[in-house]
């Protein structure tokens, strides 16, 4: 009796190309008026597309801000050759692979950063080959998400500009409007973020981020005076590691601590989790990609924390469907030229596409920015 081998496909070819998405204006966050970082002008973004030999492509997507994107490239570059051969569908073998492949860097940070690209062009080609969307192949408990906007809050723009973008969100169907804070003056953090509540009114869900520029003392006294103005949360108020501080923060206030798209691994989440904390912020291509996340939303869901992904909505949409509470998905526009779909948006939700996969292509665009790439074949 012969019997069928249980291997469905294999790869054949991995294509791996670094693309520099200019933003339209630099861009500052507390980071920036603290002397930390300098503005924020262009995104260094990670493709993988991988092909196997019955003709099928997945695409994966990381990215870096402000540094790193060359590390990022060129250590992908230097584990892809794994890959070649391996059953598609062995995404957590794959990994392991992957992550050994480049051990003596860690694992944490850039090396998972750069295996994370793969690793999510790995789960599109498995749902397109189931075809389904990815999260429906995951099993999603929603066909949309609640979203809310970051890019019209950031602390370089004026209070007018703030505005006039909060209200055209709304009006284009998003759901909350998040704001940046962690200006040295924190009278200046107070009348900003009550011109946004005021200006968008009670009923539309507010978010602030410190973007861990405050100490524990201004966090006690910026949590406690934003108390009144009922936020949905407030993010990162303390340095992404400080756990038992924003756990304490957690305990103390009425409104919700939210924290974790710096987190670069699930040990690093599972940390955070047992500390304390409302809304966990994990951020899939930070954590090594699609089967890291699922592990840091198993963590989560076990104690019924709320979800809100950072960066990245393609990806993450899918990932929050699939969540048994209802998450919120942070809302960018930046990465659109890159990709020839648009995830459509009303009602303040983000809808699931019903094509398979992630439902993205690359544009010509993505392609005109590509600064580096690299290609290896069977």
């Amino acid at each position: 009796m012969t019997i069928a081998s249980p291997v469905l496909d294999r790869i054949t070819g991995v294509q791996i190309s670094s693309v520099m998405l200019p933003l339209p204006t630099g861009i500052s966050d507390a980071k920036v008026l603290t002397g930390r970082q300098r503005p924020m002008t262009e995104v260094a973004v990670l493709f993988a597309e991988i092909r196997t030999e019955a003709g099928l492509e997945g695409i994966g997507v990381s990215y870096s801000k402000r540094a790193g994107g060359p590390g990022q490239f060129a250590h992908a570059r230097e584990i892809a050759p794994v890959l070649l051969g391996e059953d598609p569908s062995d995404i957590a073998k794959i990994w392991d692979k992957l992550m050994w492949a480049g051990a003596s860097v860690g694992r944490s940070g850039l090396s998972v950063q750069a295996i994370a690209a793969f690793d999510v062009a790995l789960w599109d080609l498995k749902a397109k080959r189931a075809g389904l969307p990815l999260a429906k192949l995951l099993g999603a408990h929603r066909d949309s998400v609640r979203t809310y906007n970051t890019s019209g809050g950031f602390l370089n723009a004026p209070i007018e500009e703030v505005l006039d973008r909060a209200t055209e969100s709304v009006a284009n169907g998003i759901g909350g409007i998040k704001i940046k804070v962690g200006h040295p003056d924190h009278r200046v953090d107070l009348a900003r973020v009550t011109a946004v509540r005021e200006k968008i009114g009670d009923a539309v869900p507010l978010m602030v981020d410190a973007n861990q520029q405050w100490d524990r003392p201004t966090a006690q006294r910026m949590c406690r005076a934003f108390e009144p103005l009922n936020l949905v949360w407030i993010e990162e108020p303390l340095d992404a590691y400080d756990f038992a501080g924003h756990a304490k923060l957690a305990r103390t206030f009425d409104t919700p601590i939210a924290t974790g798209e710096m987190l670069t691994s699930v040990a690093e989440h599972a940390e955070l989790i047992r500390a304390g904390v409302d809304i966990v912020q994990p951020d899939a291509p930070r954590v090594g990609g699609i089967t890291r996340f699922l592990e840091v939303m198993s963590l989560a869901s076990r104690e019924n924390l709320q979800l809100a992904p950072h960066f990245v909505m393609e990806v993450h949409v899918h990932l929050a469907a699939a969540y048994p509470l209802e998450p919120w998905v942070e809302h960018f526009e930046w990465f659109d030229p890159l990709f020839e779909e648009r995830l459509e948006i009303s009602d303040g939700r983000m809808h699931l596409s019903p094509r398979p996969g992630l439902g993205v292509t690359l544009s010509d665009q993505a392609r005109a920015w590509t600064v580096a790439d690299h290609e290896i074949r069977a």
